[in-house]
């Protein structure tokens, strides 16, 4: 049996325990082994598979790393667009969970889509969620990215855009790319600054969630808002 004969039993053998067992029959780099060999055909993409998940911290960071970065690992880009399409279904999924029903009923659904979208980025993002009168999603924004440490939040163009958007209530949302969720002393000062500019107002923050690979944290259930 040729290399190649070889190859094509090995991913036959993948795909029957995909089919049969589901997404829990097969370990992280057999996932993204398929995937590879779909888009990269007569090669051994186990051991591929193996060096983009140590390079990139897992299966998550490597299905949230930038496009670029993955390119610079040696791959074209159409075995790159193999793995960001995954990433690109999956969020499309979780989001579908928070926008048909109100934000707040539907607090893990929300932070599994933060997380996933979030959780393994190497700089920071701000993002805002601005909610209706019945908590429901009316806009998703990204306010800002910035560097690996800090990323602009400005309490002025968070409420402006809410007026514009005529929104009752918002969360607050960035990660921390050091994988720490806590809050610093300035995320906290940022966020009351926002909650004063928004009670003038008549607009409510529910929360300010800080996303990391470690987990999360919320401002308002650890009694900081």
């Amino acid at each position: 049996m040729t290399g190649e004969d070889e190859g094509a039993g090995h991913r036959a053998r993948l795909r029957e325990r995909l089919l049969r067992g589901g997404p829990d029959a097969l370990l992280d780099h057999e996932i993204v082994e398929y995937l590879l060999a779909v888009f990269i055909p007569r090669r051994d993409t186990k051991s591929l598979a193996k060096r983009l998940l140590n390079e990139f911290g897992g299966i998550g960071g490597l299905f949230a790393a930038d496009a670029e970065a993955i390119e610079r690992a040696g791959f074209s880009e159409t075995a790159v667009a193999s793995l960001k399409i995954v990433n690109a279904a999956a969020l499309r999924l979780l989001a579908a969970e928070i926008k048909t029903r109100p934000v707040l009923n539907s607090w893990n659904a929300l932070l599994d889509y933060l997380r996933a979208d979030l959780a393994h980025l190497g700089v920071e993002r701000v993002r805002v969620l601005y909610l209706n009168a019945k908590n429901m999603l009316i806009r998703d924004e990204l306010m800002s990215e910035g560097s690996t440490s800090e990323a602009a939040m400005y309490a002025r163009e968070v409420i402006r855009r809410a007026i514009d958007l005529h929104a009752s209530s918002l969360i607050l949302v960035h990660n921390h790319p050091s994988g720490d969720p806590s809050p610093s002393r300035q995320d906290i000062a940022v966020t009351r600054d926002i909650v004063e500019a928004g009670k003038r107002l008549g607009i409510q923050v529910h929360d300010h969630v800080i996303i990391g690979a470690q987990g999360h944290s919320s401002m308002r259930a650890a009694g900081l808002l």
